[in-house]
């Protein structure tokens, strides 16, 4: 099964969704906000790199305060922010059936990942 996780009302998740759908990609929703961050958040990072999990673009990464930013400095204090503050997780990141693990919103590579 494939598994998008973000959060509902993000309007990239939302692009993301409706674009399995029209592609007619059946998958499970876990939302961040309703169901919390998932424990499989470790093999994430072992998988794509905290780095690419984490939004420094986004307005939660920009509304913490300065000494919270200067402390994530590696997997570890990625991962313990992550958890506080799941909007920081870069949205949204699928799971293709345990396949391949891809983080924001790829139409061109989702095309080959569908099946």
């Amino acid at each position: 099964m494939i598994t998008m996780y973000g959060i509902a009302n993000c309007d990239t998740v939302k692009k993301a969704r409706n674009w399995l759908a029209e592609h007619g990609v059946d998958h499970a929703f876990h939302d961040f906000k309703k169901s919390g961050v998932p424990p499989v958040l470790d093999d994430w990072i072992a998988q794509a790199g905290w780095e690419a999990l984490l939004n420094r673009k986004g307005t939660t990464w920009r509304k913490l305060p300065p000494d919270d930013q200067a402390g994530v400095t590696d997997a570890a204090s990625a991962a313990a922010l992550m958890r506080a503050q799941p909007s920081v997780i870069k949205r949204p990141v699928v799971d293709w059936n345990g396949r391949q693990l891809t983080v924001g919103f790829a139409p061109d590579t989702w095309a080959g990942l569908r099946d």
